[in-house]
């Protein structure tokens, strides 16, 4: 309980309070125990009864005794742990439950296949009607497994005993019987990718509706996904993936499942997917009427999808309305080429970005060059941006109660975000006080310069060097805007936000930070069947390294470069970026293309400095890390720059030194033209 409104003039003093009652009303106010609001509940019920009964009869009458769901037949209780997903009597409740039936001469799995299924039916029945949401689903999918791994070492001895009866040799049999199970679903993020919180959710939940699911992790090579699903003989193949370069290996999976044989539908998603790229791009490469590829928005989505695919019945009209649906997606886009019109790059560049020179940042304070870095858990806190988190729980209100704090006041999902919520200030705090994860990272000022094509940007790691016109010490290669449009002023790039030669001696700052630790926490919940736990710690790792990058953000402006000194805003107004300047990341749309990391990382000397690495993908490592370019300038935005033609990624590769067919490859998603 957070507040309560009283009468001042019937308080009691606490010694007033009978004991049974003061007991109930502590645990509720303290939260020590999961069933504080139920024993609550039910002790306000029966005081009512009582003053009802003394009204009528006059006198005292005695008040009934106060029972808890803890006072339920054993299965009942495993039933309800389950739903409320409270996992705090599983093993005592799993083992009394277990005892009583081999009593009787019954089995282990008669537990699973009695209250536990019980349990899990009426979960997927109340997620699936819209009546309990994700981090609920989640809990109970922790006391499922916590109850399973208890119980699998009587299942297995009872196997080999069985076995040994019949005369067969127990360790010459298959270990891992899937037969019970719905349909088995194969999940992996693809190579050189390492976000994997949405593809954790989505196991769970599919396992939550009895699916057995093979999670065989990040980082996964085309031949190590395709090997698995004939292994383990698969219903269906998920692929995950956050970065965009994911997206073309996906495509490529696609088509080596078609040059393979194989069978099954394959399910797409993740953060930078989408219906109509997998519609354009991704199905063309192997869905059929059998095989279908699907988009797939979020986990709650997932079970919708797999058992509409797996009912015979229910699969060919399903199938059928997907096909249809991305046809017309596809005609839409292939329309819409038809119709958009693109600037040439010369013609593009004609109508850069102008800034006015004068406004130019001054020097920075701080030496340039490379500097380590790292912050202190509870001093970013403050700078958390909690929308985010509840995006990744898929919990989202609606208007006017969108968005932190205001989601506590929807109707349908405010109560379960504030539960949420409060779990997560009790694992932060966890972390903070036990420092159970570390921030740090580097960043660096250099004296920068529009490179004398205009199309990029110069640095040196001293004045002098730039002022001898030595050679850049690197240089960080930019797109232009070409995409026509009646409103567009100007078509941009992040080059115009650094002065040419001879207009202004310009700087530019950069940053690479992460959040480390949170993958052995993550495991060690795993370990423990603790799914939520496992989750909670990823989310918030982002949270806080997210927290990071604004902090150091804060610092180079103020401090570090100290360009605007005298800035005082808020967490808030941080958040609602109020400040001057721009911190655009590579990869994002304003630079789309991730191979820029390279640049910044060769010349931070990041993973030495700091321990953060690039996969072959370059993404980063470990998964709860950010990395942004630092403009300085008043005027500089942030835009998106959209589709570019073959002019322009022609002059991009021979700019930083590509093949065509190579850098086309790695700016797949934004090619306004069919590269095959």
């Amino acid at each position: 309980m957070d507040m309560g409104i009283v009468n001042a003039k019937e308080m009691l003093a606490l010694s007033e309070v009978p004991k049974h009652l003061r007991g109930v009303c502590i645990d509720a106010v303290m939260n020590t125990r999961p069933d504080a609001t139920e024993r609550l509940l039910t002790a306000t019920e029966a005081e009512k009864e009582a003053a009802e009964a003394r009204k009528r009869g006059g006198g005292d009458v005695a008040v009934a005794k106060t029972t808890t769901w803890r006072d339920m037949p054993i299965e009942e209780r495993i039933t309800h742990s389950l739903v409320k997903g409270i996992s705090e009597f599983v093993d005592k409740d799993t083992e009394e439950l277990r005892a009583e039936i081999a009593a009787r001469g019954g089995r282990p799995l008669e537990v699973i296949e009695g209250p536990l299924m019980a349990g899990m039916n009426v979960v997927g029945d109340l997620f699936g009607s819209g009546k309990m949401f994700l981090p609920q689903v989640i809990k109970s999918a922790r006391v499922m497994k916590k109850a399973v791994a208890y119980l699998l070492p009587y299942m297995e001895a009872e196997k080999r005993e069985n076995l040994i009866a019949q005369g067969i040799d127990p360790d010459s049999q298959q270990q891992d019987d899937d037969s019970q199970y719905a349909g088995k679903f194969l999940i992996a993020t693809v190579k050189g990718d390492v976000h994997d919180i949405g593809k954790n959710i989505v196991a769970v939940v599919l396992g939550c509706n009895n699916y057995k699911v093979y999670d065989i992790g990040v980082m996964c090579e085309c031949d190590k996904i395709l090997e698995k699903a004939k292994e383990y003989k698969v219903d269906a193949i998920g692929l995950s993936g956050l970065i965009t370069p994911s997206l073309d290996e996906m495509v490529f999976v696609a088509k080596e499942m078609s040059k393979k044989g194989l069978q099954v539908p394959l399910l797409i998603g993740g953060a930078t997917t989408s219906k109509m790229h997998t519609a354009v791009k991704i199905a063309p490469q192997y869905a059929s009427d059998e095989h279908p590829v699907i988009h797939v928005l979020d986990a709650s989505r997932a079970v919708t999808v797999v058992s509409s695919l797996l009912n015979a019945d229910d699969k060919p009209d399903y199938v059928a309305d997907i096909a249809d649906e991305y046809a017309e997606l596809r005609d839409e886009y292939y329309a819409s080429l038809e119709d958009r019109k693109f600037l040439t790059l010369e013609q593009a560049q004609a109508k850069r970005c102008e800034l006015n020179w004068s406004k130019v940042p001054p020097a920075p304070k701080t030496a340039l060059g490379a500097h380590t870095i790292t912050y202190e858990l509870s001093d970013v806190v403050p700078l958390i941006d909690w929308n985010p988190f509840f995006q990744t729980w898929e919990l989202r209100g609606r208007y006017p109660n969108r968005g932190y704090p205001k989601i506590f006041n929807d109707e349908t999902v405010g109560a379960e975000a504030k539960r949420l919520f409060d779990d997560a200030q009790k694992m932060m705090k966890q972390i903070v006080d036990e420092k159970r994860l570390e921030l740090r990272g580097v960043y660096g000022l250099y004296a920068a310069q529009r490179s004398e094509g205009g199309e990029d940007v110069d640095v040196w790691d001293s004045d002098a060097a730039r002022d001898a016109k030595e050679k850049p010490k690197a240089t960080f290669c930019m797109f232009r805007q070409q995409a026509e449009t009646e409103s567009a002023a100007a078509y941009m790039s992040q080059a115009d936000f650094i002065a040419p030669r001879g207009a202004a001696k310009d700087y530019l700052g950069m940053f690479a930070v992460a959040c480390f630790g949170a993958e052995e926490w993550a495991n060690k919940y795993e370990a423990q069947n603790d799914d939520f736990s496992k989750i909670m710690m990823q989310a918030l790792a982002d949270r806080l390294v997210e927290a990071c990058a604004e902090a150091l953000h804060r610092d180079m402006r103020t401090k570090y470069w100290g360009y605007a000194s005298d800035e005082t805003l808020s967490a808030e107004d941080l958040i609602k970026v109020k400040y001057e300047g721009i911190r655009p990341a590579p990869g994002y749309p304003s630079q789309p293309d991730h191979t820029e990391k390279r640049t910044m990382w060769d010349l931070l000397d990041v993973e030495s400095r700091s321990g953060i690495k690039l996969s072959e993908s370059i993404s980063m490592m470990p998964a709860s890390s950010v990395s942004a370019l630092v403009f300085a300038h008043p005027e500089a935005t942030y835009f998106a720059v959209g589709k570019i033609e073959k002019d322009q990624v022609k002059s991009y590769a021979e700019r930083k030194g590509y093949s065509l067919p190579e850098m086309e490859r790695w700016l797949s998603p934004m090619l306004n033209y069919d590269r095959d």
